[in-house]
């Protein structure tokens, strides 16, 4: 194929919450109907489907198709099916949804059903490996940022200073519901991902902000943020959207990484662009920062950081990323 034209680009989708800006979260909507449609490089083709897709339609008239992931979760994004797509010759790309979720379902008959050629998504690879069969290509791609909704924020030195935020999604911490999480769900245990941030909830100068009771839903969590000079990222088996997030919004991030959550993976420098925190010293480096509150550095390692979020974790960074696995198959 000529690379003097545009790519021809299909993303085939249902109505789904997700893909809406009334999402509570927006990045696949940002990022599909955003960052996709303002690239030069390729003709992007928007197709609402019904419960199945005849992807028949589409031969001869795209180069490679989309879809929102590879199985239906409780939103159904994808159509049940793409009737005809295994007589075609058109590369099905997937993004991929949390990879644990990957143990619901059978993946190699979804892989089939669809013709998938290729998956994407924020994860590190050797992540995806841990839940996916090692023949199924995919490509690490970074994104979550939509630059528009991080350019006016407020002076560092005008935000709360004496309280860091934690927010998102914590584990129970009650005897009888931390057997259940693991007797019965396994990978889906909110400990596994989410104990350092669970814990963090236990010191006395730690706001927290539950994951759907606020209002900053869809394009405003940056306005959260921004009330805070300081905010904790933390995931224990894998990085997640709030390592671009809060930095981007100039908060100095805490942001666990460690040998096995791949968050040093991201290209952030200690006491550069973030602090790195984990199990043993995320105390200590909290007290350090609130001991010295008005030392210069923690400002300047804040804006170092929502500069390094911006350039490399952007929505159109993501979609050059995706063009770029596109045209291994086009």
């Amino acid at each position: 194929m000529s690379l003097e034209r545009k790519i021809k680009v299909s993303f085939v989708y249902r109505d789904c919450l997700a893909l809406t800006e009334k999402s509570f979260y927006t990045h696949f909507y940002n990022f599909y109907f955003k960052a996709l449609a303002r690239n030069d490089d390729i003709e992007i083709n928007y197709i609402l489907s019904d419960k199945n897709f005849d992807a028949a339609k589409l031969n001869g008239k795209t180069d490679v198709i989309l879809i929102y992931e590879n199985f239906n979760t409780g939103q159904y994004c994808v159509p049940d099916e793409l009737v005809g797509i295994k007589k075609l010759n058109i590369p099905v790309i997937s993004k991929i949804g949390d990879p644990w979720a990957a143990k619901n379902f059978n993946v190699k008959e979804y892989h089939e059903k669809y013709k998938i050629d290729a998956y994407f998504g924020p994860w590190a690879k050797d992540f995806f490996y841990k839940y996916y069969p090692r023949n199924f290509k995919f490509k690490t791609i970074l994104f979550g940022i939509e630059p528009s909704l991080y350019q006016d924020i407020p002076p560092f030195k005008d935000r709360i200073k004496n309280r860091i935020l934690n927010s998102g999604a914590i584990a129970n911490t009650r005897l009888t519901n931390r057997l259940y999480q693991k007797l019965v769900r396994g990978d889906a245990d909110p400990m596994k991902h989410y104990k350092l941030r669970t814990i963090c909830n236990k010191l006395p100068y730690v706001d927290y902000t539950s994951t759907f009771d606020h209002e900053y839903i869809g394009n405003k969590y940056q306005l959260h943020l921004y009330k805070y000079r300081a905010a904790i990222a933390a995931t224990t088996d894998t990085f997640t959207m709030k390592y671009f997030e809060m930095p981007a919004a100039a908060c100095l991030t805490f942001m666990e990484s460690t040998e096995k959550n791949y968050a040093k993976t991201l290209g952030y420098k200690d006491g550069e662009t973030a602090i790195f925190i984990d199990e043993k010293n995320y105390q200590e480096k909290f007290e350090q920062y609130l001991s010295d509150i008005e030392n210069p550095k923690w400002e300047e390692i804040a804006y170092a950081g929502r500069k390094f979020a911006l350039d490399n974790f952007s929505n159109d960074k993501g979609v050059e990323s995706l063009i770029q696995l596109i045209k291994e198959f086009v």
